[in-house]
Order: C-alpha cells, then structure tokens, then sequence
C-alpha cells in the first residue's frame, strides 16, 4: 500500500483539517498566556498603556509646564506678575509586529492518526519571542524605528557617580550609600524639590553586591538591606523604594561602563504604548503542506514625557 493511499484518509477534505488545527489551537492557546516567563523584565518596571485605537499609526499627547511667581508689588502697580502655562505636542509612532508559529502536514496526520494533541512548543515559542522583542524596546529601544529605551531614555543626560566602581575592593560601603543617595537626589534637585525617584535599576553584579555585602564589620545588616530603610524616599513618604537588577546594565553607560537609574515609576513620567498586546489570529493553510497560526501585535517606543525625573548614572 502506497503511502498516499495510507495519508489519503486523513487528508481528503481540507476543511476537516482546517477545522482539527483551529480545534488544537484552542486547547493550545490558553496555556500559553498563562505562561509567565521569569526573566522577562519590563512588566512592572515600566506603566503599560494598552488603551487608544489598535490600529493608530501614533499616539498623540501633550505636556504643560507652568511659570510665575508672585512678588511684592506697589498697592498702585500695573505690573502685576503674571502666571502661565507652556504647552508642547508630541506624537509617538506605532508599528505592527509578528511572530506566529504553525504546523507541516506529517506533524498534523500523526496527530490524527493517533487521536493525540498537537505540540504546543512553537506556540510558546512565539509568544516568548513577541515578549522578549517587547522587553528589548523597552530597555534598549530600535534605532530602525528612531527608538529609544530606558537604558539610554532620550533627553537624559548621563552624570558620572561621585564615587562609583563600586566593584573596586576598595570603594567602602559608605562611599556606595552616597553615590545611592546622589541619585535620588539628582531628582529630587532636577525637579525643583518637586518630585523623588521610587524606583532604582541596577546591574546584576551591583546588586548582589550591595545585597550580601555588611555595611560595617559591626553590622548585621548588608549595605542594600541598611539604604532601604534610611533613603530619603522612605523617610520621606513612609513608603518602600523599588530596587530590582537588570540584565544589561552592566555595560550600558558611556563607553561601556555600568549604569544605574533612578525614576519615578508613573505614566505621567514614562510609558511604553502597546494598543495591541500580542495576539494569535485564525490559522491559515499557507501552502499545500502547511497550516500557520499567525502572530501580530503593535506596538510604540518607551516614551519618556518627563526627562528631569529621570536620572541615568554612570561609573557605579
């Protein structure tokens, strides 16, 4: 018996088939977004913004930045101060992405043929690939699209740590809190004394540095466990300041060096636009051998609207 006469079965109506892998991609599917994946960083770093239309080739929004001061005047002046507010109008593009994943016809005949469920690896696949493309945006940006990221947020400009080489052997743990502190209060001087940085992004080998080293021979606390208490965010709102490490910043400041960053997590300050998290549409017979599900979802840059509360530290 030829081997077309044993497939033959299994593949003499197309639309059974296109009906048993829209049946598999059901039972696929809600697996993989429940999936979450560990080393994905963005979520909770950055505010999401999923509303506006889907299909928007840009989202569109306005800063204001009030001026005036009152002052001592005559009681028969004409010059009274004045107070005002400057408006500025800016656009950020959005653009479409894929990444889908699909099924050859033997894989699907076996399927059938064995009354089992098709694999659901190159599903998963896709969406850590859509989720992983996302994370880069976020931290890194896309010069093909004119995007910036966090690691290099445009507008901010760098400042050297006072101290910095943290990693040195011999830069003491009160040297490190100091550098910590100038960072928030880069913002906090940025700002007019107006706004306090509560988050703080380091590299992984600073981080568990300052984690598991003690602020003194005669502490029991390390230097990381000591700043949470005593920084001036804290002591300031009675709130716990974030402090997470990421991959990449090891070498993300100027010339290579390592970066921290300091910002207020809030989307008035910084927002990445995704009017189209990523979705599976209807699978599709896209050859004669073949059935894909594709991928797509759209997607902005990280927008940063309010560069002073943002402070990019290098040297640490």
């Amino acid at each position: 018996m030829s081997a077309t006469n044993i497939y033959s079965p299994l593949f003499a109506d197309a639309q059974s088939v296109l009906g048993f892998v829209t049946s598999q991609t059901s039972i696929i599917e809600p697996t993989v977004y429940q999936t979450v994946y560990a080393d994905i960083q963005y979520r909770g770093i950055v505010p999401v913004d999923t509303t506006g239309s889907e299909f928007a080739t840009s989202v569109e929004y306005y800063s204001a930045d009030q001026y005036g001061r009152a002052d001592w005047i005559n009681g028969n002046a004409d010059d009274i101060p004045k107070a005002g507010t400057t408006r500025a109008k800016f656009q950020a593009p959005v653009y479409t992405a894929g990444i889908g994943y699909g099924w050859g016809w033997e894989e699907i005949g076996r399927a059938r043929m064995l009354g089992i469920n098709l694999q659901g690896d190159d599903a998963m696949a896709a969406r850590r690939a859509a989720e992983e493309m996302v994370d880069r945006v976020v931290f890194q940006g896309d010069s093909s699209k004119g995007f910036t990221g966090l690691f290099n947020a445009a507008g901010v400009t760098p400042v050297s740590a006072t101290n910095g080489d943290w990693l040195n052997g011999t830069t003491t743990p009160d040297e490190i809190l100091a550098d910590l502190n100038q960072g928030l209060m880069n913002v906090w001087n940025g700002t007019a004394n107006t706004s306090m940085a509560d988050t703080v992004l380091l590299p992984f080998s600073h981080y568990a540095y300052i984690a598991t080293t003690p602020r003194s021979s005669t502490s029991d606390m390390t230097i990381l466990e000591y700043w949470l208490r005593s920084n001036i965010y804290t002591l300031q709102t009675g709130r716990q300041i974030t402090v997470r490490a990421i991959r990449g910043l090891e070498t993300a400041g100027a010339g290579g060096v390592a970066r921290a960053i300091y910002y207020r997590n809030d989307r008035n300050v910084l927002v990445l636009h995704m009017p189209m998290p990523h979705r599976f549409l209807p699978v599709w017979q896209s050859g004669p051998l073949r059935w894909d599900v594709p991928g797509v979802m759209r997607l902005g840059g990280l927008d940063v609207r309010l560069p002073k509360q943002v402070v990019l530290q290098d040297g640490v």
